[in-house]
């Protein structure tokens, strides 16, 4: 038997596909049942309004904090467009210095003196504000007789961070390929890309109180799907908000749990599942104000979450006195802001916002082709504004910032830093007991190697597995062991099977460990793309453990650490001169482990995972398996060039 056909041994004493997903679902319950009951336990207004400006914080807080809101808007009209019953204004802004906002604002025709207005933000729309479901959308709402603001999101329509400017063409998917670009390397930094989301709109808003046509008492806003995370968003951090129809988004977090269905990185909001948010809390946000909760039927947002968090949330509108400030209205259709739900949104503003009852059934609409509608000569602010900063440019200046910070600290301050966060990061609150070690399948290979496997609960109902291996020739003998790391674990053995063999000879049991979702521990895909690929499998896993304040990267440290234990009840091992190997990425769990654990007497690594500030501000990199090497905030911390120094 050669190394190469233990790759796909079966480990049949546990269901090894099923255990992160139920380590990740059953906590997310937990959570969500504790929301719940601190839900359901508010009696009065003043226990409602601590929850909401506590959870306001907490959000803010998870996402990085805002930007500054007092920096110039250098606004400017660079066209105007004639609709039939309406004017678009195309404007630039800038919501932080030479981050440029493209937007379309309409303008009723024959409006005098100031009116409400709404701004509408987009969904994962290539065309963002030129998609004609979306042109749909504000013209109704214009024939309501509201000034309405459409604004590009970040990584769409006029705002493409990764096109090359000259042509357009990029390797970078528009919208959720640019949010998860952008997005995945906000996190080691302490931040969500969430937080520029909000801070666009919130300067949408800074805008629109700018202009001499718009009631700034009476602004609301909309959008679905991605742009109903946005309206989600807004309604938390922005409290000028008089009205809101969040659209095809307001379900629950438990609901969308079982899913499968992945999200990208402005829709992560890391800790609030275990603060004890969920989606009920983004209703009460606007308690008593108006909220419509737009919906379809046939949504991947499951509707019965919908139902269920409307139908939860209403008593605090009765708390208030005003029991019909929260409506729901459904459309039967798949994922869609519907000409119906436009229709509704377009009578509910008007009804809030400008005191009248409006019927737009029959408003002429007529969508235009969205070049129409560019702010920019050539429909691309990089074009138009070479230096427009991104938020990859925002990365780079916050790793910058944060590495001075980090180097200004004394070496002792800065290493009982690290120790005492990643403690809190790595060990968090996970459940230990004895590792209780089952010894497996044990094979005789050829060259006279020896392999045996062997699993160990890890953390609760977890198991960790390793295959170890020895030459025959010291069977009989207590060995020193060194654990080895690599992509794809006991998956990949035959890739790393010279020095298995080498090491072997030279007198160690090598001990190849897979860590959580790899290898013999790989979950089940509950989506249709590769579970190491980005919105795959181990992408949704991790995004619910950010939301529990937890992560996949410290999960994995934490299986290095336990191996260390395991290591020294092993089978004919000696308890001294234990070390680690680490090859490619994975030097990532090995270098934070070996900084932890002294037990590690010696630390081999070959061909190791870049720095995280150097991945950072990489332009473009490589996405396998991101998801795993991903520790929010490290970079407030220490850097892995700097582990040795500290240690």
């Amino acid at each position: 038997m050669e190394i190469s056909d233990l790759e796909n041994v079966k480990i049949t004493l546990h269901e090894m596909g099923s255990q992160l997903r139920d380590e990740v679902y059953h906590r997310s319950w937990e959570a969500f049942a504790a929301g719940d009951r601190a839900r359901d336990a508010i009696q009065d207004s003043a226990q409602f309004e601590q929850r909401r400006l506590e959870l306001r914080a907490k959000l803010i807080d998870a996402l990085g904090g805002l930007p500054p809101t007092d920096t110039p808007l250098n606004p400017r009209v660079t066209g105007t467009v004639d609709g039939n019953g309406f004017k678009i204004e195309k404007v630039i802004f800038e919501s932080r210095p030479e981050t440029y906002v493209t937007g379309n604002v309409y303008l009723p025709d024959g409006s005098s003196g100031r009116r409400g207005a709404v701004v509408f933000v987009c969904g994962h729309a290539d065309d963002a504000k030129g998609y004609q479901q979306y042109q749909t959308v504000c013209q109704y709402l214009a024939h309501a007789g509201l000034i309405v603001l459409a604004i590009d999101p970040i990584g769409q329509g006029e705002r493409l961070e990764y096109c090359d400017p000259l042509t357009g063409k990029s390797d970078i998917h528009i919208g959720t390929g640019e949010h998860e670009q952008a997005g995945a390397q906000c996190w080691p930094l302490g931040h969500g890309l969430a937080r520029y989301f909000v801070h666009d709109i919130i300067r949408s808003i800074d805008y629109l109180c700018t202009r001499p046509e718009v009631d700034t008492g009476k602004i609301g806003i909309t959008g679905n799907s991605g742009g109903g995370t946005q309206t989600s968003l807004a309604m938390i951090c922005d409290e000028r908000l008089a009205a809101a129809a969040p659209g095809t988004f307001i379900m629950s977090r438990e609901a969308y749990l079982t899913s499968g269905q992945p999200q990208d990185a402005e829709q992560i909001w890391p800790e609030m599942s275990a603060a004890g948010f969920d989606h009920e809390d983004i209703l009460l946000a606007m308690a008593p104000k108006p909220v419509m909760v737009l919906a379809v039927t046939e949504d991947f947002f499951p509707i019965e979450g919908t139902r269920r968090t409307v139908a939860k949330a209403q008593r605090f509108w009765d708390m208030y006195g005003n029991p019909g400030g929260l409506e729901l209205v459904e459309d039967e259709s798949p994922h869609c802001y519907t000409p119906a739900l436009a229709r509704s949104a377009a009578s509910f503003f008007a009804k809030h916002l400008l005191g009248k009852e409006v019927s737009v059934a029959q408003a002429p609409i007529a969508p235009f082709e969205p070049s129409q509608l560019w702010c920019t000569k050539g429909g691309l602010v990089r074009r138009d504004y070479p230096s427009a900063r991104t938020v990859h440019d925002e990365n780079r200046r916050s790793a910058d910032a944060l590495e001075q910070m980090r180097q200004a600290l004394p070496l002792k301050e800065r290493r009982q830093l690290a120790i005492d966060w990643l403690n809190a990061r790595v060990r968090y609150t996970r459940k230990l007991g004895n590792l209780n070690p089952r010894y497996l399948l044990s094979r005789q290979l050829s060259g006279g190697l020896q392999a045996q496997s062997v699993v160990w609960r890890s953390q609760g109902w977890m198991y960790s597995h390793a295959f170890i291996f020895r030459h025959e020739s010291l069977a009989d003998e207590r060995l020193p062991v060194t654990i080895a790391l690599w992509p794809g674990g006991t998956g990949r053995m035959h890739r790393h099977e010279s020095w298995i063999r080498e090491s072997c000879a030279a007198g160690r049991a090598v001990m190849v460990l897979d860590v959580t979702g790899v290898g013999a521990l790989a979950p089940h895909a509950i989506n249709s793309r590769p579970i190491d690929a980005s919105l795959g499998t181990l992408h949704k896993f991790t995004a619910d453990l950010f939301w529990l304040g937890d992560s996949l990267a410290a999960m994995r440290i934490f299986d290095v650490l336990r191996a260390l234990d395991m290591a020294v009840q092993l089978r004919g091992a000696a308890p001294h001169d234990m070390r680690i190997y680490a090859s490619g990425r994975t030097s990532f769990y090995a270098e934070i482990a070996a900084f932890l654990d002294e037990r590690a007497a010696a630390l081999d690594v070959e061909d190791g995972h870049e720095g995280v500030g150097d991945w950072v501000r990489s332009l473009y990199y490589d996405n396998r398996d991101l998801a795993g090497l991903i520790l929010p905030g490290v970079l407030k911390y220490f850097d892995l060039d700097e582990l040795r120094a500290l240690k």
